[in-house]
């Protein structure tokens, strides 16, 4: 595969990285991120949340697997705007491949660079914060535009009302740019799952609504005054609420709590969460803090908890919110992902506590 020696990444501050081109040769600008995962590149690189960003993978060898059949992907596309890592495999080996990283990334248009030192590039991250950036391919500058000043969530939400699963139970599950796994987990468990647009007015469906899901997805909860106007009439008629990722800031903010962005941001697939409320000490056999591993993609975080709720997990290694709960009425949110894909299995169970909150039958 021939590289481009002319691919270089611009940071705001004019600090440059020189690379190698072995995506589609153009140039874009976005907002630069790093994830820690050392697995699972096909399903980040199509989780809608990454909508906007050039995503750094800090694990060095990316692409040894290639690239699988659409129905294990997060979504239809790629969702990255560009792609950074230390070291591309352009051989790889699989039973389940269709294609290779490269041949993927050119087919959908995307550019992608390898840089030898991404460590001092997710250091300066980490330090100084996420910041804007442009992926330069043969000497073509493009403007740096800052993606969260748009409703990416309405850019990356489904058109259309879509069902799956025919269980006797109807969840309504809020597409702001929801991972598909949210799907399959939810039709596992023998529920009929109702996707809608980022925009629906849920109250107002043609059909009885036994509870609702709001999804992850990308950007600025702020920018999504829509959907918080809605979830807003879903909490007024008492209809069971789970929000996940972006969902537990759209709740929030719908029920007077606030949010903030944060420096550099959740992205991996081993965040530790704790349940509030656990001793901290191991006082017997089975007692002691909670703490699970999590899946997370996020660059914001609850602030302001709404009243008549109360914290439910935070992160173990910041302290951010990582999730409310009512004190109450079933509605609940956590900031990271229970449907995992990839990642870990821990706190697949949030789906099940939640169904039993809500008084839904035929689950898993």
């Amino acid at each position: 595969m021939k590289k481009n020696k002319l691919s270089k990444l611009i940071l705001k501050d004019g600090t440059e990285f020189i690379g190698e081109s072995f995506g589609a040769s153009k140039s874009i600008s976005g907002e630069v991120v790093f994830a820690t995962g050392m697995t699972g590149y096909p399903e980040a690189l199509t989780d809608p949340s990454f909508q906007g960003q050039i995503l750094v993978l800090t694990y060095p060898l990316i692409g040894n697997y290639g690239v699988p059949d659409k129905k294990f992907w997060e979504s239809s596309k790629i969702q990255v705007a560009g792609l950074v890592v230390s070291s591309y495999i352009d051989t790889p080996s699989h039973h389940a491949m269709q294609m290779t990283l490269g041949q993927w990334l050119r087919k959908e248009g995307i550019p992608a660079l390898e840089i030898k030192d991404t460590r001092a590039l997710t250091q300066k991250l980490r330090d100084e914060g996420v910041t804007l950036g442009e992926i330069i391919i043969g000497g073509k500058n493009v403007p740096l535009k800052d993606p969260n000043l748009r409703n990416l969530v309405a850019e990356v939400s489904t058109k259309k009302i879509s069902s799956f699963g025919n269980g006797r139970k109807t969840i309504v599950l809020i597409d702001c740019g929801a991972k598909q796994n949210i799907v399959r987990r939810l039709v596992a468990r023998k529920l009929k799952i109702v996707v809608v647009p980022w925009n629906t007015d849920v109250t107002k469906l043609n059909f009885p609504v036994d509870a609702v899901v709001i999804s992850n997805g990308p950007g600025d909860p702020q920018k999504v005054n829509k959907t918080i106007s809605n979830i807003k009439k879903i909490i007024e008629k008492e209809i069971p609420t789970l929000g996940i990722c972006l969902g537990n800031q759209l709740l929030a903010l719908a029920l007077g709590g606030t949010t903030y962005k944060l420096k550099f941001g959740h992205r991996s697939q081993n965040q530790p969460v704790v349940l509030s409320g656990t001793p901290a000490r191991l006082n017997s056999r089975s007692g002691g803090r909670k703490c699970y591993l999590t899946t997370q993609n996020h660059g914001f975080a609850v602030k302001k908890i709404p009243k008549g709720f109360k914290e439910w997990f935070y992160n173990a290694n910041d302290n951010t919110n990582e999730g409310i709960i009512h004190e109450t009425q079933p509605f609940m949110s956590v900031q990271f992902h229970p449907e995992s894909s990839p990642g870990p299995l821990d706190t697949d169970w949030i789906f099940d506590y939640f169904f039993k909150k809500a008084k839904i039958y035929g689950t898993k």
